[in-house]
């Protein structure tokens, strides 16, 4: 196991590898305070024949345990992604699309599971820079890795 931190604007963020997930070419957990996710990144050996894209998948799996809150009633299920996971999918997505190499057309998946939340800190931003660590540590080529922050202008 390994485990890497660093403090960024007063805050301990941790990127931990070698206890989850793996059967992942990379996985990493990233926690910052009590919130957590663990970003896997995953991809095909060989591209599908007579494929002319770069078949990249991002996913951002909200769950409603992660913030104490247990489905209940008739609906027992977690039910379709959020606005907000949707377009923290693609922040992460856009970013990191054009660090492969240029005629790469392998499968890759990278998939962010918020495992807890303490509704303190953002959970969008340790899953991009989880995604980053995740494909960096993977033996997918990246030429990454990439950071990210997020920058608020309070008490204007």
């Amino acid at each position: 196991m390994i485990v890497v931190e660093t403090e960024i604007g007063g805050k301990t963020i941790s990127l931990e590898t070698g206890r989850l997930a793996k059967q992942a070419s990379g996985a990493v957990v990233v926690r910052c305070g009590d919130t957590m996710v663990l970003v896997t990144a995953t991809g095909r050996d060989e591209a599908r024949e007579a494929q002319d894209f770069f078949p990249l998948t991002v996913d951002l799996e909200e769950r409603m345990y992660a913030a104490g809150k247990i489905p209940g009633g008739f609906i027992k299920r977690e039910s379709r992604p959020t606005d907000k996971a949707i377009l923290a999918a693609r922040q992460i997505d856009r970013p990191i699309r054009p660090l492969f190499p240029q005629g790469y057309r392998n499968e890759v998946q990278v998939v962010a599971t918020t495992l807890s939340v303490d509704h303190e800190n953002a959970h969008d931003v340790l899953a991009m820079i989880g995604a980053s660590a995740a494909l960096t540590i993977s033996d997918i080529p990246f030429m990454g890795p990439l950071g990210a922050v997020r920058v608020a202008l309070i008490d204007r």
